[in-house]
């Protein structure tokens, strides 16, 4: 029987990109999938809605939960997770990945998009994490996975856009208090950030375009590498900054030609490696 198999995951920012891909990998082993994001009305330029992705995960062997949730907003996550306990019974993961990103210096970063990426990345992410804490402590091998970055502190990652550094630095920071505050319930709190870029929306129309998405991994790397952390024993396993193909690596995994978006390319490494 899979690991997986009745297991509640809560997603945030699940409807398109790497939180959609690993819905999708957990909705294979027969997850409950809690889609909790805001796309709710199809994008002109960004495919998937959150019931998009519901059909996604139903067809791929899961049960889906769409929720429209702004992790802004302490009532309505608050509504999502009740909502989540009435159908599934638990939660048993977190996983904290709706992000926001602007990468401006402070000269060009007005405080409306300072706020937003804060709003969205930290504050977000701690309460998420805060709102389903009652549930995980119950819940089966649970854990959480925040998509956040190794905490480096070379200034070159400060340099040229502080305020995002801030803002992703915070969800990781919610990694090191919260693996050391949770221990003693046996919840597993992680990190996990890609090596190289990984083809995203946000990497097409906010950083490079089409020609940089050639030089990217695909989603299913972060999907794959997610997958193996959550298998894993939640009180051994907790307060680790996971890079996507060295936990595949760890597995016995090593080709990583299969990821590549173009294969004859060669890779675009990701910020804050």
């Amino acid at each position: 029987m899979s690991s997986f198999k009745g297991k509640t995951v809560f997603i945030t920012g699940g409807s398109r990109g790497i939180g959609k891909a690993i819905a999708l990998r957990l909705a294979k082993e027969g997850a409950n999938i809690v889609i909790a994001a805001k796309t709710a009305e199809p994008h002109p330029k960004l495919p998937g809605t959150i019931y998009t992705t519901a059909e996604e995960v139903e067809k791929a062997g899961g049960n889906a939960l769409p929720l429209i949730v702004d992790v802004r907003e302490e009532d309505i996550v608050q509504a999502a997770v009740d909502k989540a306990v009435e159908t599934f019974g638990g939660i048993d993961i977190l996983i904290n990945n709706a992000s926001a990103i602007k990468l401006l210096n402070t000269e060009y970063m007005t405080m409306k998009r300072y706020d937003l990426i804060h709003s969205v990345n930290t504050r977000g992410t701690f309460l998420t994490t805060k709102l389903c804490l009652p549930h995980l402590k119950k819940g089966n091998n649970p854990h959480i996975l925040n998509l956040s970055p190794p905490l480096n502190m070379d200034p070159k990652w400060f340099g040229g856009f502080v305020a995002y550094t801030m803002s992703k630095y915070g969800m990781s920071m919610c990694v090191l208090g919260h693996s050391e505050e949770f221990r003693d319930y046996g919840i597993g709190v992680n990190a996990l950030w890609p090596r190289t870029a990984i083809d995203t929306a946000a990497v097409r129309y906010e950083i490079g375009g089409e020609e940089m998405a050639r030089q990217c991994r695909t989603v299913d790397i972060m999907a794959d590498s997610a997958y193996h952390i959550l298998k894993r024993d939640s009180k051994a396993c907790t307060g680790n900054f996971f890079i996507d193909d060295e936990v595949l690596k760890e597995e016995g995994i090593t080709d990583m030609d299969q990821y590549a978006v173009d294969p004859t390319q060669e890779l675009q490494m990701d910020f804050f490696i």
